[in-house]
């Protein structure tokens, strides 16, 4: 039986450079890297140094907090460089691929009589445990405690989101082992919410599982806004989440014992003449995976994630453990003659200030990442409230974490969102305020002072 979750506030941003359903292959890179930014919270301890072999799944660093949690290799080959930042912090461990592709053998399970030690065991052996993240404050679950739920959201809502029956494509045996597994791991459900608009037929008819049809506009493909209108996070509880594209790894390791980075990934913006999905690994450079990708100028930014809540990346860096998207957008760092002063239909304005995008609500429009203004004072507007679904009041409870009241930030509701959940009222912001690097800082605050 499934429950409907719906809601009013929030905004479908439509942008062009919707990636086309064609999936194709990139070119292999020799070079790939395992970057520890990527698992926020998380101080490596090195397992393999340079000159070290390793098999695709061998750990190549261990959490220094809890060492059963590692985080394994893309390929086989050879450590080649560590590099290292200020106070020796570790950037990336770089790994020279081999080209043999050849696996650490872990051994399935049987996942359907298996205990729930036996399935946290094959997942912290082959690497799969980072996939699992926890609420409060959206890092690495701790294996050592019991969540009350896990959600999976099976689709994306964010301007230009993938396909996620796409994302799966090819393995989608491996998600029924996958859920099966995970149903074992909580006292309560796992709750899988689809989009009740567009049917899914890689997520359609699994077992082990609750659905939810799920209506409204971005952020409803947010995890955060389907575990408020199905199960409220309260103080000391803890829901554990995973992604839908992770699912097929999760299984696949359970199912064979083999850890197989392999992602589908959506390369989307306006700034791609050819927008598609690409065939490609965890670790890969992200110049191999753009590499023959025409644009239609050189002076792009490149984006790890959605539009509106990614991460900037650069070409000689790496694809992110996480990462299933790409979004290329023109930079918008030219100068606006006369600004808001005079009419743009092709600017697209929540307030319909000096524009046009009301008259014309199912316009797509090709944005740069032009801010439109500078930084200025952070002032009660009331916009933030449009487009936030939650119970929530969105400016207080950012400024609760600039200050770093520790009560008013528990009363205010920061147990129940992450940065990604700020994304719409950082854009609809007129004061230009970093919304969700603040809460990031506050909720890293919160770990520190509470734990």
């Amino acid at each position: 039986m499934s429950k409907d979750i719906r809601i009013s506030k929030g905004l479908d941003l439509k942008l062009v450079g919707a990636s086309a359903p064609e999936v194709e292959g990139t070119p292999v890179s020799q070079t790939v890297a395992v970057v520890p930014e990527n698992f926020h919270g998380i101080a490596p301890r090195l397992r393999a140094r340079d000159g070290d072999y390793l098999e695709i799944g061998s750990p190549v660093f261990v959490s220094k907090l809890n060492e059963h949690i590692s985080f394994p290799s893309p390929v086989s080959g050879t450590v080649r460089e560590v590099r290292r930042g200020d106070k020796r912090v570790i950037l990336e461990v770089i790994i020279e691929s081999d080209g043999q592709n050849k696996n650490a053998e872990f051994g399935g399970i049987d996942y359907v009589n298996a205990s729930r030690e036996e399935v946290i065991e094959k997942l912290l052996q082959g690497g799969c445990w980072p996939f699992i993240k926890q609420r409060p404050y959206d890092v690495i679950a701790n294996p050592d405690e019991t969540p009350k739920h896990i959600f999976i959201s099976g689709f994306y809502s964010a301007p230009l989101a993938p396909d996620v029956d796409i994302l799966v494509q090819g393995r989608e045996e491996f998600l029924q082992i996958a859920v099966t597994a995970l149903s074992k791991l909580t006292s309560g459900q796992v709750h899988l919410t689809l989009d009740g608009k567009k049917p899914s037929q890689a997520f359609s008819g699994l077992q082990d599982v609750v659905y939810h049809n799920a209506f409204g506009p971005h952020p409803i493909g947010n995890v955060s806004t389907q575990i408020r209108q199905v199960s409220p996070l309260n103080k000391g509880e803890r829901i554990w989440t995973v992604k839908p594209e992770d699912l097929v790894i999760i299984g696949e390791l359970i199912a064979k014992g083999v850890y197989n980075p392999a992602r589908i990934v959506a390369l989307s913006g306006g700034a791609l003449k050819n927008p598609r999905y690409v065939h490609t690994q965890i670790g890969q450079p992200i110049s191999s995976i753009l590499d023959g990708t025409e644009m239609v100028t050189d002076n792009v930014r490149i984006i790890q994630g959605s539009a509106i809540s990614g991460v900037r990346t650069e070409m000689e860096e790496f694809l992110g453990y996480y990462t299933s998207q790409l979004t290329v957008l023109e930079e918008g760092d030219d100068y606006d003659l006369f600004g808001w002063n005079r009419p743009q239909p092709n600017k697209f304005s929540v307030l319909n200030a000096m524009m046009f995008s009301f008259l014309t609500p199912n316009k797509k429009y090709n944005l740069n990442t032009n801010t439109n203004g500078e930084q200025r004072a952070f002032v009660l507007t009331g916009i933030y409230e449009k487009y936030f679904p939650f119970d929530i009041y969105p400016m207080q409870l950012l400024k609760s974490c600039l200050y770093e009241d520790l009560d008013e930030m528990e009363n205010l509701g920061i147990y129940e969102v992450v940065p990604e959940d700020f994304a719409l009222t950082e854009f609809v912001c007129v004061s230009k305020i970093p919304h969700q690097n603040i809460l990031r800082e506050g909720l890293d605050y919160m770990i520190r002072e509470i734990g």
